[in-house]
């Protein structure tokens, strides 16, 4: 008797473990559905088959069942993350790794959330009534609580929204949607449809016979009754990507070096309207360099273009990640003002990436490793809300670096005068990985949701420009000094997700989830 119960505790232990392998696997292939690689339909597919293998476990089991699917897709879709530590921030192998696991394990407890609140909303269900309670749990309750831990993962801590399931479709057939419901919108759709998917391997095809092809309509609808539409102008800008390798970008000696060949490399350029140099792209605080800015200044001007560039902005003490503008703020016939550093026409970095540029719990953690004393780790942070930069009167609403992966703060920018979202960033940080592939993703889904072009000016790639519907339209090849031309053609409008923005979503995303709660209640009282 004794044999027989260890046997079957060996089994059970075996098919738990089984188990949990099988769902890690299910959540390491969501990575493919994101930069590079775009396979947009593993996503769901993945996220339907964890649904179904999850349904009949306990409570606690469904909590490690989805903190294993969590540890899939962020150890392998952020495993990027791991090169800027190693590579440059001078910590071991082992610590590396081990630093890249805990912040796997922690963005892993979101979707672990997931599928605890799940199983607990309705563990106190009957079996009367089985087909509609199922209905319930994927079409609507699941989609619910995933839409709304993945917008907590982007807040949280000051938030962490890389890899929002929504983003796998910046190239698949349902983007457009974003136009209205933004990224977290269509995350909603994938687990709806991943819940439609789930119940199909119950053999119950109806509700996935009828939410695919609805949504696929409205995917198809939604660009025909667009308010986007060109004005007939359009602006030329020219890209200037440095490729300054990381290693060197913040060595004294590498200062006037650097400042020469961005004058260098634009100075083909100045036909151009708009020349935008990457984040940083001056690697010094700005009374450092006040010479060279005045000289770029009176450059643009007699050539009656503008030069928007990163640089190290300093007021008031403190020390910001910042943009400013170089030569004609207004028409093109027009010479602009000389150049002051008084923080006009200027924007300063807003949210700032954690260790990067600040270093929280900082006399703790500072003295431990240089991963957490990297260069220029001290900033300030900008304002929420700044004006838009003005060039050659073109109004840009930018985003520096980090800033890109938050569709509110961008939302909250733009407006009805806006002609060209503008992000620049220095992704040299994470080498041949996927990271910046990633990042360039989600600027194009922030071209979709606000229906303006994007022009995107890094140090080393990805550099490129893309349209109001979210397709690159032209870039320069990574890890390459070069310039990237292009005439960009103006639009005018206002996009459904400019003007809501994810509010409704979320309200809607809330009151099922109150149903949930009134609903368990109900059940455990009858």
């Amino acid at each position: 008797m004794l044999n027989n119960i260890r046997a079957f505790a060996q089994q059970k232990s075996r098919t738990h473990a089984l188990r949990l392998v099988l769902a890690f696997f299910l959540g390491a292939s969501t990575a493919l559905s994101f930069a590079p690689y775009s396979i947009w339909i593993i996503y769901p597919i993945a996220m339907a088959l964890a649904l179904w293998q999850s349904q009949p476990l306990s409570t606690k089991a469904n909590f490690y069942y989805w903190l294993s699917f969590g540890f899939g897709c962020f150890a392998v879709g952020i495993s990027w993350v791991h090169v800027s530590m190693d590579t440059f921030g001078g910590l071991p192998l082992p610590a590396s790794i081990g630093l890249m696991a805990l912040l796997a394990l922690y963005l892993a407890l979101y979707p672990a959330l997931t599928g605890l609140a799940l199983a607990w909303l309705t563990n106190a269900r009957s079996r009367a009534g089985e087909a509609k309670f199922s209905l319930w749990r994927n079409l609507a309750l699941f989609p619910a609580l995933w839409t709304l831990t993945e917008w907590a993962r982007g807040w949280v801590m000051t938030g962490f929204p890389w890899l929002w399931a929504g983003y796998s479709q910046t190239q698949g057939p349902l983007k457009p949607l974003a136009s209205i419901i933004g990224a977290l919108g269509l995350s909603f759709v994938l687990a709806m449809l991943a819940g439609a998917l789930a119940l199909c391997l119950t053999k119950r095809y109806k509700s996935l016979l009828i939410l695919l092809p609805l949504t696929v309509l409205s995917a198809w609808v939604v660009p025909k009754f667009s308010d986007i539409h060109p004005t007939g102008e359009s602006v030329k800008v020219a890209l200037v990507q440095g490729n300054i390798p990381q290693s060197m970008k913040w060595e004294p000696e590498a200062l006037w070096p650097t400042l020469l060949k961005y004058m260098d490399l634009s100075r083909e350029h100045l036909d151009a309207d708009i020349i935008i140099w990457p984040e940083a792209a001056v690697p010094a605080p700005e009374s450092m360099v006040q010479e060279f800015l005045d000289n770029a200044n009176k450059v643009a001007n007699l050539n009656h273009t503008s030069i928007i560039t990163g640089i190290i902005s300093h007021q008031d003490n403190q020390f910001y990640n910042s943009l400013i503008v170089l030569g004609n703020h207004n028409q093109k016939q027009q010479a602009g003002p000389d150049y002051e550093a008084d923080g006009s026409n200027q924007f300063k970095k807003h949210h700032l990436l954690p260790i990067g540029e600040f270093v929280p719990f900082e006399a703790l953690l500072r003295p431990i490793a240089p991963f957490f004393n990297l260069p220029m780790s001290s900033f300030a942070r900008g304002e929420y809300r700044q004006p838009n930069l003005s060039a050659l009167g073109h109004k840009i609403a930018p985003a520096i670096c980090y800033e890109i992966a938050f569709p509110e703060q961008l939302r909250d920018s733009v407006d009805l005068d806006t002609d060209i979202l503008l992000t620049v960033s220095n992704d040299a940080w994470f080498g041949t990985s996927n990271g910046p592939l990633q990042h360039m993703e989600m600027a194009q889904m922030r071209s979709i949701e606000l229906g303006r072009p994007l022009v995107r000016a890094t140090n080393n790639g990805v550099t490129a420009v893309v349209d109001e519907k979210g397709n690159i339209t032209a870039s320069l090849p990574q890890f390459e000094t070069g310039v990237l031309s292009a005439t960009i053609p103006l639009v005018t409008g206002q996009t459904w997700f400019a003007k809501i923005g994810q509010t409704p979503l979320l309200l809607l995303c809330g009151a099922l989830l109150l149903v949930g709660f009134i609903r368990r209640k109900k059940q455990q009282q009858s």
